[in-house]
């Protein structure tokens, strides 16, 4: 059985996370990416041994594409294709009615809020996307919560499989942590809050900031870290100006190498509208870093209880203020590092890689039976 992965190929966050994983732990020679962008995460496949093709489109809107992955389908046999995001899932439906493959989809996102902001445009890409969904053979869900959600646009459950997200909990990259706290100015005293987010609406970075700024009315040594970028980055830079924050908010940009930044901080602040299976509390986890998150997706699978972690209604700025108190009285009396063991611990146990690449392999080996 031969699979093509497809994606846009501008995910620089989870996604290309949750995809790069998937690609590595099922490594084989019959197992392909199929990008429609150069850029990052084309680098990081070629980097990792992965089979990667560009399928290089003019822009967003070339459709001529289609015909260079048709060729590829043909070419290379491929029995299955497996979309990752909105682009690719318009992709998918037409390369169904061209060929004779399979066609799955992972859904990362909430579809109702992948083009947030984007205006009338904006309404009929959502209705296209979610209207593509119902056309595909079979969907992985990555929580209970979005199986729901698709049942709900009217998607047979029986095509729905919910699989959760995992990370190989077994590798831990050590970095010189005096030199990487000197370097970003922060000091002994200081509270550090990471947020890893692309810089997209649906994160919700400006009611962080809202709840930062009463935070540091009583701590005024709280820094709030920024790893990520995106469309909205000059607004949010902006924000923070009005807000006054420059002294407590650190835009890093894109990094690689996360892993460092959660070493340092106190906890990971998560405060989107909408999530499926974030990889961030797992990469946080693993670090043995506690979180604070609001209640969307699978959340409640890697947090149980609230001595693992803080999990808040979503849009409730005062719940974030609460638990960025508790977590610095926490801290100050020794024990938010527990919380951070407790974490890692629960969630090492729950939600490894190779769990996670074994369940879609069955789906696809259950998938290609029915073909025969």
């Amino acid at each position: 059985m031969k699979v093509l992965h497809l994606n846009a190929g501008n995910e620089t966050g989870g996604g290309m996370v949750h995809i790069l994983s998937l690609l590595n732990e099922l490594k084989s020679e019959n197992i392909f990416l199929g990008l429609f962008e150069e850029g990052t995460f084309q680098q990081e496949a070629l980097k990792s041994g992965i089979q990667t093709i560009t399928f290089t489109q003019k822009n967003r809107y070339d459709l001529s594409v289609i015909s260079r992955v048709i060729h590829f389908i043909k070419n290379n046999q491929i029995d299955m294709i497996h979309t990752h995001g909105a682009r690719a899932n318009l992709f998918g439906y037409f390369l169904k009615k061209r060929t004779k493959v399979t066609w799955v989809t992972t859904v990362h996102s909430d579809p109702r809020n992948d083009f947030l902001g984007r205006g009338v445009k904006g309404n009929l890409f959502t209705k296209l996307n979610i209207g593509v969904l119902k056309k595909v053979d079979h969907l992985f869900a990555i929580s209970e919560r979005f199986k729901e959600m698709l049942v709900g646009f009217q998607i047979p459950p029986d095509k729905i499989t919910t699989i959760y997200n995992g990370i190989n909990f077994e590798v831990k990259k050590s970095y010189d942590l005096q030199k990487v706290r000197h370097d970003l100015g922060i000091h002994k005293e200081d509270f550090v809050i990471v947020m890893v987010a692309r810089f997209d609406p649906v994160k919700c970075h400006t009611l962080a900031f809202s709840a930062l700024k009463e935070v540091t009315r009583l701590h005024p040594h709280v820094k709030l870290l920024l790893v990520g970028d995106g469309p909205i980055r000059e607004s949010l830079e902006r924000a923070v100006r009005e807000d006054h924050l420059e002294q407590n908010v650190l835009f890093l940009g894109y990094e690689k190498d996360v892993e460092k930044y959660y070493q340092i901080a106190d906890v990971t602040l998560l405060t989107s509208k909408s999530e499926s299976f974030p990889l961030v509390l797992l990469e946080s986890a693993r670090e043995c870093t506690p979180a604070i998150t609001t209640d969307v997706g699978g959340v409640k699978m890697m947090i149980p209880g609230s001595a693992f972690g803080f999990i808040v209604a979503v849009d409730r700025k005062d719940e974030i203020i609460s638990a960025l108190e508790k977590a610095i009285e926490l801290k100050a009396n020794n024990e938010l590092s527990q919380m951070g063991r407790r974490f890692y611990e629960y969630t090492s146990q729950h939600f490894s890689l190779q769990s996670f690449a074994k369940s879609i392999h069955d789906v696809y080996q259950s998938l290609d039976d029915r073909r025969e």
